[in-house]
Protein backbone atom coordinates (compact mmCIF):
# COMPACT_ATOMS: atom_id res chain seq x y z
CA UNK A 1 0.00 0.00 0.00
CA UNK A 2 0.99 3.52 -1.23
CA UNK A 3 1.10 6.16 1.45
CA UNK A 4 1.45 8.86 -1.25
CA UNK A 5 -1.71 7.47 -2.65
CA UNK A 6 -3.37 7.04 0.25
CA UNK A 7 -3.04 10.01 1.16
CA UNK A 8 -4.16 11.70 -1.52
CA UNK A 9 -7.48 9.59 -1.80
CA UNK A 10 -8.34 10.76 1.80
CA UNK A 11 -7.23 14.78 0.93
CA UNK A 12 -9.70 14.17 -1.93
CA UNK A 13 -12.71 12.83 0.30
CA UNK A 14 -12.28 16.11 3.54
CA UNK A 15 -11.92 18.16 0.47
CA UNK A 16 -15.70 16.61 -0.57
CA UNK A 17 -16.55 17.03 2.94
CA UNK A 18 -15.94 20.41 3.51
CA UNK A 19 -17.35 21.64 -0.03
CA UNK A 20 -20.60 19.41 0.81
CA UNK A 21 -21.93 21.72 3.91
CA UNK A 22 -25.00 19.40 3.97
CA UNK A 23 -23.10 16.33 4.57
CA UNK A 24 -21.00 18.01 7.58
CA UNK A 25 -24.20 19.04 9.20
CA UNK A 26 -25.29 15.58 9.29
CA UNK A 27 -22.74 14.04 10.65
CA UNK A 28 -22.41 16.79 13.66
CA UNK A 29 -25.67 18.21 14.17
CA UNK A 30 -27.07 14.81 14.12
CA UNK A 31 -25.12 13.37 17.64
CA UNK A 32 -26.66 16.45 19.58
CA UNK A 33 -30.73 16.24 18.08
CA UNK A 34 -30.25 12.46 18.64
CA UNK A 35 -29.13 13.14 22.33
CA UNK A 36 -31.59 15.46 23.10
CA UNK A 37 -34.45 14.20 21.35
CA UNK A 38 -33.70 10.33 23.08
CA UNK A 39 -32.31 11.83 26.22
CA UNK A 40 -35.40 13.72 26.97
CA UNK A 41 -38.23 12.24 25.31
CA UNK A 42 -37.56 8.73 25.25
CA UNK A 43 -38.53 7.96 28.77
CA UNK A 44 -39.38 4.67 29.68
CA UNK A 45 -39.89 5.55 33.43
CA UNK A 46 -43.40 5.58 34.86
CA UNK A 47 -43.87 8.38 37.18
CA UNK A 48 -47.03 11.01 37.67
CA UNK A 49 -49.57 8.53 36.44
CA UNK A 50 -52.30 10.87 36.12
CA UNK A 51 -54.89 9.76 38.42
CA UNK A 52 -58.65 10.44 38.95
CA UNK A 53 -60.44 9.49 42.19
CA UNK A 54 -64.12 8.83 43.21
CA UNK A 55 -64.04 9.05 46.84
CA UNK A 56 -67.97 7.96 47.68
CA UNK A 57 -67.23 7.36 51.30
CA UNK A 58 -65.73 10.34 52.10
CA UNK A 59 -64.56 9.16 55.85
CA UNK A 60 -61.35 9.32 57.47
CA UNK A 61 -60.22 5.87 56.32
CA UNK A 62 -60.63 6.50 52.44
CA UNK A 63 -58.68 9.52 52.86
CA UNK A 64 -55.58 7.98 54.34
CA UNK A 65 -55.65 5.76 51.28
CA UNK A 66 -55.63 8.65 48.98
CA UNK A 67 -52.99 10.44 50.35
CA UNK A 68 -50.95 6.70 50.77
CA UNK A 69 -51.75 6.95 47.12
CA UNK A 70 -51.18 10.73 46.45
CA UNK A 71 -47.56 10.39 48.50
CA UNK A 72 -46.22 8.17 45.95
CA UNK A 73 -44.22 9.57 43.40
CA UNK A 74 -45.45 7.30 40.55
CA UNK A 75 -49.36 9.00 41.08
CA UNK A 76 -50.63 12.37 41.09
CA UNK A 77 -54.11 12.76 41.94
CA UNK A 78 -55.07 15.32 39.16
CA UNK A 79 -58.60 15.59 40.10
CA UNK A 80 -61.73 14.58 42.73
CA UNK A 81 -64.74 13.67 41.05
CA UNK A 82 -68.19 13.09 41.93
CA UNK A 83 -69.69 10.46 39.39
CA UNK A 84 -68.02 7.56 37.13
CA UNK A 85 -69.51 9.10 33.91
CA UNK A 86 -67.51 12.42 34.27
CA UNK A 87 -64.59 9.83 35.55
CA UNK A 88 -65.34 8.07 31.87
CA UNK A 89 -65.05 11.46 29.85
CA UNK A 90 -61.55 12.03 31.63
CA UNK A 91 -60.49 8.62 30.24
CA UNK A 92 -61.93 9.01 26.73
CA UNK A 93 -60.18 12.52 26.30
CA UNK A 94 -56.90 10.61 27.41
CA UNK A 95 -57.16 12.97 30.65
CA UNK A 96 -56.23 10.36 32.83
CA UNK A 97 -54.76 7.09 32.86
CA UNK A 98 -56.09 5.03 36.64
CA UNK A 99 -59.38 5.80 38.15
CA UNK A 100 -60.13 5.19 41.51
CA UNK A 101 -63.23 4.58 42.89
CA UNK A 102 -64.27 3.98 46.70
CA UNK A 103 -67.61 3.24 47.25
CA UNK A 104 -69.76 4.40 50.13
CA UNK A 105 -69.43 1.88 52.73
CA UNK A 106 -65.74 1.50 53.06
CA UNK A 107 -64.74 2.20 56.39
CA UNK A 108 -67.64 0.67 57.95
CA UNK A 109 -66.85 -2.57 56.03
CA UNK A 110 -62.92 -2.10 56.96
CA UNK A 111 -64.37 -1.84 60.70
CA UNK A 112 -66.69 -4.39 60.59
CA UNK A 113 -63.68 -6.89 59.56
CA UNK A 114 -65.74 -7.20 56.34
CA UNK A 115 -63.84 -7.51 52.95
CA UNK A 116 -64.28 -3.95 51.81
CA UNK A 117 -64.47 -3.26 47.92
CA UNK A 118 -62.01 -1.12 45.81
CA UNK A 119 -62.23 -0.16 41.93
CA UNK A 120 -59.42 0.51 39.78
CA UNK A 121 -60.20 1.24 35.84
CA UNK A 122 -56.59 1.87 33.98
CA UNK A 123 -56.43 2.86 30.45
CA UNK A 124 -55.46 0.00 28.93
CA UNK A 125 -54.10 1.61 25.45
CA UNK A 126 -50.68 1.38 25.92
CA UNK A 127 -50.33 -2.59 27.23
CA UNK A 128 -46.54 -2.28 28.72
CA UNK A 129 -47.51 1.16 30.27
CA UNK A 130 -50.97 -0.38 31.92
CA UNK A 131 -48.95 -3.43 33.44
CA UNK A 132 -46.81 -1.07 35.41
CA UNK A 133 -49.20 0.81 36.63
CA UNK A 134 -51.21 -2.15 37.57
CA UNK A 135 -48.41 -3.36 39.30
CA UNK A 136 -47.80 -0.15 40.85
CA UNK A 137 -51.18 0.09 42.70
CA UNK A 138 -51.39 -3.50 43.46
CA UNK A 139 -48.01 -2.72 45.64
CA UNK A 140 -49.75 0.09 47.37
CA UNK A 141 -53.02 -1.91 47.70
CA UNK A 142 -51.09 -4.33 49.52
CA UNK A 143 -48.91 -2.25 52.02
CA UNK A 144 -52.27 -0.87 53.07
CA UNK A 145 -53.86 -4.32 53.37
CA UNK A 146 -50.89 -5.07 55.51
CA UNK A 147 -51.39 -1.50 57.68
CA UNK A 148 -55.02 -2.82 58.05
CA UNK A 149 -54.06 -6.00 59.03
CA UNK A 150 -51.89 -5.00 61.98
CA UNK A 151 -54.28 -2.65 63.30
CA UNK A 152 -56.94 -5.59 63.34
CA UNK A 153 -54.10 -7.63 65.23
CA UNK A 154 -53.43 -5.10 67.97
CA UNK A 155 -57.25 -4.54 68.27
CA UNK A 156 -57.32 -8.12 69.38
CA UNK A 157 -54.81 -7.95 71.02
CA UNK A 158 -52.59 -10.45 69.70
CA UNK A 159 -48.66 -10.01 68.39
CA UNK A 160 -47.74 -9.09 65.18
CA UNK A 161 -47.08 -12.06 62.58
CA UNK A 162 -44.35 -11.69 60.41
CA UNK A 163 -44.62 -13.08 57.01
CA UNK A 164 -42.26 -15.91 56.38
CA UNK A 165 -40.61 -15.24 53.65
CA UNK A 166 -38.43 -11.79 53.92
CA UNK A 167 -37.19 -10.85 50.39
CA UNK A 168 -34.73 -8.65 49.94
CA UNK A 169 -34.46 -6.67 46.88
CA UNK A 170 -30.89 -4.69 45.82
CA UNK A 171 -30.62 -3.84 42.66
CA UNK A 172 -27.27 -3.73 40.89
CA UNK A 173 -25.74 -1.82 37.75
CA UNK A 174 -28.57 0.61 37.59
CA UNK A 175 -29.49 1.09 41.01
CA UNK A 176 -31.69 3.92 40.70
CA UNK A 177 -33.88 1.95 37.79
CA UNK A 178 -33.92 4.93 35.61
CA UNK A 179 -34.26 3.95 31.55
CA UNK A 180 -31.86 6.79 31.20
CA UNK A 181 -28.49 5.19 32.06
CA UNK A 182 -29.11 3.01 29.36
CA UNK A 183 -30.56 5.14 26.59
CA UNK A 184 -28.31 7.51 25.88
CA UNK A 185 -25.52 4.63 25.78
CA UNK A 186 -27.34 2.73 23.47
CA UNK A 187 -27.86 6.29 21.60
CA UNK A 188 -24.16 5.98 21.05
CA UNK A 189 -25.04 2.77 18.48
CA UNK A 190 -27.84 4.75 16.67
CA UNK A 191 -25.29 7.92 16.04
CA UNK A 192 -22.58 5.34 14.47
CA UNK A 193 -24.54 3.93 12.22
CA UNK A 194 -26.12 6.83 10.76
CA UNK A 195 -22.72 8.81 10.22
CA UNK A 196 -20.66 5.60 9.25
CA UNK A 197 -23.44 3.68 7.36
CA UNK A 198 -25.92 6.33 6.17
CA UNK A 199 -23.01 9.08 4.68
CA UNK A 200 -20.63 6.33 3.67
CA UNK A 201 -23.65 4.53 1.50
CA UNK A 202 -23.06 7.26 -0.48
CA UNK A 203 -19.27 7.63 -1.54
CA UNK A 204 -18.84 5.24 -3.93
CA UNK A 205 -22.25 5.62 -5.49
CA UNK A 206 -21.56 9.37 -6.20
CA UNK A 207 -18.27 8.45 -8.15
CA UNK A 208 -20.62 6.21 -10.16
CA UNK A 209 -22.78 8.77 -10.86
CA UNK A 210 -20.58 12.05 -10.90
CA UNK A 211 -18.99 9.67 -13.51
CA UNK A 212 -15.43 9.88 -12.20
CA UNK A 213 -15.42 6.42 -10.91
CA UNK A 214 -13.74 5.51 -14.73
CA UNK A 215 -11.04 8.49 -14.18
CA UNK A 216 -10.23 6.67 -10.81
CA UNK A 217 -9.67 2.91 -12.37
CA UNK A 218 -7.23 4.33 -14.76
CA UNK A 219 -5.08 5.73 -12.02
CA UNK A 220 -2.78 3.72 -10.26
CA UNK A 221 -4.29 2.95 -7.37
CA UNK A 222 -5.35 -0.44 -5.72
CA UNK A 223 -8.50 -1.49 -4.64
CA UNK A 224 -6.73 -1.43 -0.88
CA UNK A 225 -5.74 1.92 -0.86
CA UNK A 226 -9.27 3.57 -2.00
CA UNK A 227 -11.26 1.64 0.50
CA UNK A 228 -9.70 2.66 3.10
CA UNK A 229 -9.04 6.57 1.94
CA UNK A 230 -12.96 6.58 1.31
CA UNK A 231 -13.49 5.15 4.79
CA UNK A 232 -11.00 7.25 7.16
CA UNK A 233 -12.43 10.58 7.04
CA UNK A 234 -15.53 9.17 8.24
CA UNK A 235 -13.94 7.36 10.81
CA UNK A 236 -12.50 10.62 12.45
CA UNK A 237 -15.87 12.10 12.24
CA UNK A 238 -17.83 8.94 13.57
CA UNK A 239 -15.00 8.61 16.35
CA UNK A 240 -15.51 12.66 17.43
CA UNK A 241 -19.34 12.23 16.88
CA UNK A 242 -19.19 9.43 19.84
CA UNK A 243 -16.94 11.90 22.01
CA UNK A 244 -18.87 14.34 21.39
CA UNK A 245 -22.26 12.21 22.69
CA UNK A 246 -20.10 10.96 25.71
CA UNK A 247 -19.72 14.56 26.62
CA UNK A 248 -23.37 15.42 26.01
CA UNK A 249 -24.56 12.33 27.71
CA UNK A 250 -22.58 13.52 31.16
CA UNK A 251 -22.86 17.00 31.18
CA UNK A 252 -26.86 16.59 30.19
CA UNK A 253 -28.19 13.79 31.97
CA UNK A 254 -25.47 12.53 34.49
CA UNK A 255 -25.00 9.45 32.98
CA UNK A 256 -20.86 8.60 33.26
CA UNK A 257 -19.07 5.49 32.22
CA UNK A 258 -18.19 3.45 34.61
CA UNK A 259 -15.87 1.04 32.99
CA UNK A 260 -12.29 1.74 31.34
CA UNK A 261 -12.27 4.58 28.46
CA UNK A 262 -9.89 2.80 26.57
CA UNK A 263 -11.28 -0.25 26.57
CA UNK A 264 -14.87 1.44 25.17
CA UNK A 265 -12.53 3.47 22.80
CA UNK A 266 -11.26 0.12 21.29
CA UNK A 267 -14.46 -1.39 21.03
CA UNK A 268 -16.09 1.55 19.27
CA UNK A 269 -13.45 1.84 17.06
CA UNK A 270 -14.14 -1.66 15.97
CA UNK A 271 -17.62 -1.03 15.50
CA UNK A 272 -17.08 1.84 13.13
CA UNK A 273 -15.06 -0.11 11.20
CA UNK A 274 -17.82 -2.56 11.08
CA UNK A 275 -20.22 0.59 10.19
CA UNK A 276 -17.87 1.95 7.33
CA UNK A 277 -17.43 -1.21 6.00
CA UNK A 278 -21.50 -2.04 5.80
CA UNK A 279 -22.05 1.41 3.85
CA UNK A 280 -19.38 1.28 1.48
CA UNK A 281 -20.67 -2.07 0.57
CA UNK A 282 -24.19 -0.42 -0.02
CA UNK A 283 -22.21 1.59 -1.67
CA UNK A 284 -20.54 -0.60 -3.69
CA UNK A 285 -23.20 -2.41 -4.99
CA UNK A 286 -26.17 -0.29 -5.90
CA UNK A 287 -24.02 2.61 -7.46
CA UNK A 288 -27.09 5.00 -7.02
CA UNK A 289 -26.95 7.11 -4.46
CA UNK A 290 -30.90 7.33 -3.63
CA UNK A 291 -31.25 3.52 -3.67
CA UNK A 292 -28.10 3.34 -1.28
CA UNK A 293 -29.47 5.99 1.12
CA UNK A 294 -32.81 3.72 1.26
CA UNK A 295 -30.76 0.48 1.46
CA UNK A 296 -28.45 1.67 4.32
CA UNK A 297 -31.92 2.87 6.42
CA UNK A 298 -33.56 -0.22 5.83
CA UNK A 299 -30.33 -2.40 6.70
CA UNK A 300 -28.62 -0.08 9.15
CA UNK A 301 -30.53 2.36 10.76
CA UNK A 302 -33.58 0.20 11.66
CA UNK A 303 -32.25 -2.98 12.57
CA UNK A 304 -29.93 -1.07 15.40
CA UNK A 305 -32.75 0.57 16.83
CA UNK A 306 -35.60 -2.30 16.56
CA UNK A 307 -33.49 -5.26 16.86
CA UNK A 308 -30.20 -4.65 18.64
CA UNK A 309 -31.61 -4.92 22.03
CA UNK A 310 -31.56 -1.17 22.92
CA UNK A 311 -35.12 -0.38 22.89
CA UNK A 312 -37.01 -3.64 22.39
CA UNK A 313 -35.91 -6.45 24.32
CA UNK A 314 -35.23 -9.48 22.34
CA UNK A 315 -36.44 -12.34 24.40
CA UNK A 316 -39.77 -10.78 23.73
CA UNK A 317 -39.91 -11.30 20.11
CA UNK A 318 -40.89 -14.32 17.99
CA UNK A 319 -38.38 -16.83 17.25
CA UNK A 320 -37.55 -16.20 14.12
CA UNK A 321 -36.56 -12.46 15.15
CA UNK A 322 -34.27 -13.80 17.41
CA UNK A 323 -32.36 -15.06 15.32
CA UNK A 324 -32.35 -12.11 12.90
CA UNK A 325 -30.49 -10.20 15.53
CA UNK A 326 -28.11 -12.68 15.20
CA UNK A 327 -26.69 -10.80 11.97
CA UNK A 328 -27.53 -7.44 13.29
CA UNK A 329 -23.92 -5.99 14.53
CA UNK A 330 -25.58 -3.17 16.85
CA UNK A 331 -27.00 -5.92 18.95
CA UNK A 332 -22.68 -6.66 20.17
CA UNK A 333 -22.39 -3.37 20.42
CA UNK A 334 -24.65 -2.62 22.41
CA UNK A 335 -23.79 -5.85 24.62
CA UNK A 336 -20.42 -4.12 25.16
CA UNK A 337 -22.03 -0.53 26.29
CA UNK A 338 -23.79 -1.90 28.66
CA UNK A 339 -20.90 -4.02 30.25
CA UNK A 340 -18.81 -0.76 30.17
CA UNK A 341 -21.04 1.72 30.69
CA UNK A 342 -23.07 -0.02 33.68
CA UNK A 343 -22.11 -3.09 35.17
CA UNK A 344 -18.18 -2.24 35.05
CA UNK A 345 -17.31 -5.50 33.22
CA UNK A 346 -13.80 -5.59 31.46
CA UNK A 347 -12.39 -7.60 28.24
CA UNK A 348 -12.27 -11.22 29.39
CA UNK A 349 -16.41 -10.73 29.84
CA UNK A 350 -17.20 -8.86 26.42
CA UNK A 351 -14.46 -10.45 24.30
CA UNK A 352 -16.66 -12.87 22.84
CA UNK A 353 -18.84 -9.51 21.59
CA UNK A 354 -15.40 -7.63 20.08
CA UNK A 355 -14.70 -11.18 18.45
CA UNK A 356 -18.24 -11.21 16.68
CA UNK A 357 -17.90 -7.44 15.30
CA UNK A 358 -13.97 -8.30 14.27
CA UNK A 359 -15.37 -11.10 12.03
CA UNK A 360 -18.03 -8.98 11.19
CA UNK A 361 -15.39 -6.39 10.10
CA UNK A 362 -13.24 -8.77 7.84
CA UNK A 363 -16.13 -10.60 6.17
CA UNK A 364 -17.71 -6.83 4.76
CA UNK A 365 -13.85 -6.21 3.95
CA UNK A 366 -13.19 -8.94 2.14
CA UNK A 367 -16.15 -8.85 0.27
CA UNK A 368 -15.68 -4.87 -0.47
CA UNK A 369 -12.21 -5.74 -1.62
CA UNK A 370 -13.38 -8.34 -4.14
CA UNK A 371 -16.14 -6.09 -5.91
CA UNK A 372 -13.78 -2.92 -5.62
CA UNK A 373 -10.93 -5.25 -7.24
CA UNK A 374 -13.69 -6.82 -10.07
CA UNK A 375 -14.41 -3.05 -10.90
CA UNK A 376 -10.78 -2.83 -11.89
CA UNK A 377 -9.20 -1.30 -9.05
Amino acid sequence: MNPVRLKAIIRKEFYHLIRDYRSLYLAFAIPLILIILFGYALNLDVNNVETVVIDHDKTELSRDFLSKLSASPYFHIAAHLNETKTATDYLDHNLTTAVIVIPPGFMNDTRADRTASLQIIIDGSDPNFAGIVRSYLTAISEQYNQKLLINFLNRQGLAKINPPVDGRIRVWFNEDLESRNFIIPGIIAIIIMIVGALLTSLVIAREYENGTMETIKSLPIRAGEFYQGKATPYFLIALIDVLIAMILGQVLFGVVMKGNFWLMLTATSLYILVALSLGLFISNVTKSQMLANQMAILTTYLPSLLLSNFVFPIINMPDFLQYITYAVPARYYIDILTGIYLRNTGFSYLWPSMAVLFAFFVALSALNYRILKKEGL
